[in-house]
């Protein structure tokens, strides 16, 4: 099996598909040849992406909601019969100093970037083990060192990432593989959607941050996609527990 031809006909479930990275995953899958499900809390968003597109089942649901993890394999599962791989994209994470902690806050960070991937797994799992099929955590670049302000969102992206690797593990034995790609520094309008930021702010950091890159300047969807797709591709049938971090060389600055 090459690379070229591993989507065909397969079926995907990308959670936060609707916008940003997520979004960019499902169009490419689509292309290649898969069937896909995405997840959003966008209405609006999820139908924009959606259309035009047979091969695209949307939908709407709160990842932070842990009713929902049934619901959204079950509709992948129910539409097309299946489930090859399973994207746990969405995340959660705004910035706060310590003065400005707030146990709810923080726990809806955890409900997103930690629970409700873990029930994602648990509901995928029955429909995985037949396809022998795949996941694929997005961690991030900004676990890799200290992280003021953004301490709970780096420290959940770690857990996930951790995950991962007990994951592959223990599921290596149905045949079903694991891995993360963590990303640095990327143009996918998180910054001012789920980071909350204003465009003058978003704009500030992504300047300061462009500027801290190695390779110079920030990354974009394309930099990450083709990765995404390598490692949930049956192709790579003999790579599980990794986590790759794309990242243009931000998280080895010193």
């Amino acid at each position: 099996m090459t690379q070229a031809n591993a989507w065909q006909g397969r079926v995907a479930l990308v959670t936060g598909g609707s916008s940003g990275i997520g979004k960019a995953i499902a169009l490419a899958l689509v292309a290649c040849g898969a069937k896909v499900v995405i997840t959003g809390r966008d209405r609006a968003r999820l139908d924009e992406t959606a259309k035009g597109s047979d091969a695209i089942e949307t939908v709407q649901a709160d990842s932070a909601d842990p009713a929902q993890a049934a619901a959204t394999v079950g509709a992948a599962v129910g539409r097309w019969g299946g489930l090859d791989l399973l994207v746990n994209n969405a995340g959660a994470g705004r910035p706060a100093p310590i003065e400005a902690y707030d146990a709810q806050a923080i726990a809806d960070v955890c409900a997103v970037n930690i629970v409700a991937p873990s029930l994602l797994v648990k509901e995928a799992l029955p429909a995985l083990r037949k396809t022998k099929g795949s996941i694929v955590n997005i961690g991030t670049a900004v676990s890799r060192n200290a992280a003021p302000a953004l301490a709970h969102y780096a420290a959940t992206k770690a857990a996930l990432e951790h995950l991962t690797r007990s994951w592959a593990i223990e599921l290596a034995g149905d045949g079903i593989r694991v891995n993360a790609v963590s990303p640095g520094p990327v143009k996918s309008g998180a910054l001012t959607g789920m980071m909350g930021l204003s465009r003058e702010m978003a704009q500030a950091v992504e300047d300061t941050e462009a500027a801290q890159v190695p390779l110079g300047r920030r990354g974009v969807t394309d930099d990450l996609v083709p990765w995404i797709l390598r490692l949930g591709s049956p192709a790579n049938e003999w790579l599980t527990g990794q986590i790759i971090t794309v990242d243009g060389g931000w998280s080895q600055r010193s």
